[in-house]
């Protein structure tokens, strides 16, 4: 083994989230050495949603250079980068975009997604995950070549990360076929699905290769090297999605392992030795660097609904509710469904038309607020009760990450409905996820550079007691949600006999 894991090496992982571009160096061991981020801006309208390629690199770029300020150039080995899932834009043979970005979440595309799916239909659901989105990259790509790029034959397709790979290295260099899931790639024969986009009119010339993720494109040119002060040379590794880099950033790996991160919305990310197909269309896989695959999901509900119903304009104090639910919360069993998204739910149940609703004493301020907690917790509990009916598998270590996990009392409730034990990590984020990525260019397996790199805290150790009282208002859930018409009585019918085990 190289010292590509001790502290001699430092790593770097960059991310190009929605609001800002970060870099953090870290050293073999996981010891973050520095961070920086700087802001990025939004151009939103209706059902757009636009950013400045432009931006990307020079927010980048100013990133690197203040975290890098004081960092020895000759310990730098090489980078990783992830960016939001579904961006692209087009640009000219030099790299010159010709389009704005359009950003994970533009909407524009409905037309161009009822023509993607039917012309790819059948590839979409060998690939698990049924259909395409109006916000997903291809249906995009799309809609973009119908606005008039330029002139014929200049345009190419670029995902988010492959526009700052080409100013990192100088030269367009491949994909990764994690950006790539979004616009159609075969993660299963590895191959762009060439009879179904020439059918939708898609040109093969303007497609980018694809590698795997943790692949080597290149190194660091002398141009980006002055603009970023990464030293010139250093390799630079194909890297992942935000999501897919904070799953590796919390060490979320191995077949069972799971990663629920608590923002604003839930989101999930695990590891299968096989590829998970959701004949529902709600949960799909990504394929990871050591060719596992990485399945996921993405809820409308979540913490979102805190920050939305409980402020201090009403005179609301989060550690004073939380305090008062850790005392007297013990035996409180309400319940709110926390859907954060006026357009339905997409995870653990696909439900354009669900509303919240609640189930019980909600009858003082700190009783509402526990019965959001606890409807998060009915949620994320339901999420690992469809994965198991999916065939995922759902045993292996739990990590809980994203702003709720900063919710002490939060996390036992979780892990008490859960009932198994879960570890935070120290710091989990998109951009260590991709300094631990890139480290496997020295020689190290992902696995053993997350273990050596990923830092986890003291287990949150469910109390059986407390899980026994809690079940029976997840199964009063099940029944309000299937009652309803949200969930289906066979995911329901299994949800019921793992609560009952």
């Amino acid at each position: 083994m190289s010292d590509a894991l001790t502290a001699d090496a430092v790593w770097l992982g960059l991310d190009l989230g929605t609001q800002s571009a970060r870099c953090v160096a870290v050293d073999g061991t996981g010891q973050l050495l520095a961070a920086a981020s700087r802001p990025l801006t939004s151009h939103r309208d209706g059902r757009r949603h636009e950013q400045r390629p432009e931006q990307w690199w020079s927010a980048l770029s100013a990133a690197c250079r203040t975290a890098l300020d004081g960092i020895d150039p000759a310990r730098i080995r090489g980078l990783a980068l992830d960016a939001t899932s579904g961006t692209i834009l087009l640009a000219d043979a030099d790299g010159t975009p010709l389009t704005p970005g359009l950003m994970y979440d533009d909407g524009r595309a409905a037309d161009q997604a009822a023509a993607v799916n039917k012309a790819g239909g059948a590839v979409w659901q060998e690939l698990g995950y049924r259909s395409m989105q109006p916000s997903w990259a291809l249906p995009k790509l799309l809609w973009l070549l119908e606005q008039d790029p330029g002139p014929a034959g200049r345009a190419r397709l670029l995902h988010q990360a492959d526009f700052a790979t080409w100013r990192l290295t100088g030269r367009q260099v491949p994909s990764d076929a994690s950006h790539a899931l979004k616009t159609g790639y075969h993660l299963v024969d590895e191959r762009w699905p060439a009879a179904e986009l020439s059918a939708l009119g898609v040109p093969a010339r303007i497609l980018p290769q694809v590698v795997r993720p943790g692949t080597v494109l290149g190194t660091v040119c002398a141009a980006a090297a002055g603009a970023t002060g990464i030293p010139e040379g250093a390799t630079v590794v194909a890297g992942m999605t935000d999501g897919c880099a904070a799953q590796i950033g919390a060490g979320a790996l191995e077949p069972g392992a799971w990663n629920s991160v608590l923002g604003t919305t839930l989101v999930f990310k695990g590891a299968s030795p096989h590829l998970i197909r959701d004949p529902d269309g709600v949960v799909y896989c990504h394929r990871g660097p050591d060719g596992t695959w990485l399945p996921g999901g993405a809820s409308s509900s979540g913490a979102g609904v805190i920050a939305r119903h409980f402020t201090p304009e009403d005179g609301d104090d989060l550690d004073a509710l939380t305090a008062q639910a850790a005392r007297e919360g013990r035996d409180w069993d309400a319940v709110t469904y926390p859907l954060v998204s006026a357009g339905g739910e997409r995870f653990p149940f696909r439900a354009p038309d669900a509303e919240p609703f609640t189930l019980g004493d909600v009858s003082t301020r700190a009783r509402q607020f526990h019965a959001y907690l606890l409807g998060v917790a009915c949620v994320e509990r339901l999420c690992f009760d469809y994965l198991d009916h999916l065939g995922a598998p759902v045993d292996g270590p739990l990590t809980f990450t994203g702003g709720g996990a900063r919710n002490p009392y939060w996390n036992q409730l979780r892990a008490d409905l859960l009932g198994c034990p879960v570890r935070l990590p120290e710091q989990a984020e998109a951009a260590l996820g991709m300094a631990v990525l890139a480290a496997t260019s020295g020689g190290a397996t992902l696995r053993e550079a997350a273990a050596a790199m990923v830092r986890t805290g003291a287990p949150v150790t469910p109390d059986p007691a407390r899980t026994a009282r809690l079940l029976p208002a997840y199964l009063r859930f099940l029944d309000e949600l299937t009652h309803r018409g949200l969930l289906g009585r066979t995911v329901a019918d299994h949800a019921r006999r793992r609560a009952v085990q």
